[in-house]
């Protein structure tokens, strides 16, 4: 066996999106970590803050309902969740180790969920992808990143970034200077 396929990392695949027709909101993380392909649930690290942001957006505590629960919740919500990748190679679950990228076929957006309104970008690595979404129409929202490795901001000056995806006349000046 050769030395380079010893090193070489196995494609990860990611999850299924979590859509319905009445999807108004929808967020975009950049690519499940490795707790989160290990379970085969959107947000599984416990100490990943997204089930509790998105809980207080709705004024219900999603994160204390088993997954199987919060995603129908999710839903009822017009909440969606996806993410920008389809695919890549990492180690670990870092951003910063994502190789080999391959972006999800977001085409079908506008067929699958015509009352998409607003996509959020969960952190800044999917937060590239938000241009490609203002030139198809939709009202976007960077988002400071709910993961654990992301622990610059507190939970409520998360929060008041994320009230964004909710309340569009949030002023985006005092916002931005939160990141």
């Amino acid at each position: 066996m050769s030395s380079t396929s010893l090193e070489s990392t196995s494609l990860l695949t990611g999850l299924a999106p979590i859509i319905a027709p009445g999807t108004r909101i929808l967020i975009l993380g950049s690519f499940p970590g490795a707790a989160s392909l290990a379970a085969q649930q959107y947000y599984a690290h416990p100490r990943n803050q997204f089930w509790k942001l998105v809980g207080a957006l709705v004024d219900e505590d999603l994160y204390s309902l088993p997954y199987d629960e919060r995603l129908p919740r999710l839903l009822a919500h017009r909440f969606g969740l996806w993410d920008v990748l389809a695919a890549c190679e990492r180690e670990g679950s870092l951003d910063s180790a994502i190789r080999k990228p391959a972006a999800n076929d977001f085409d079908r957006l506008r067929h699958l969920c015509p009352a998409l309104e607003t996509v959020g970008f969960n952190g800044q690595a999917s937060g590239k992808f938000a241009p490609q979404f203002e030139q198809a129409g939709y009202r976007t929202v960077v988002l400071p990143s709910s993961s654990p490795a992301h622990m610059a901001m507190g939970f409520e000056q998360k929060l008041a970034v994320w009230r964004r995806l909710v309340d569009p006349g949030l002023d985006a000046g005092v916002t931005a200077r939160l990141f």
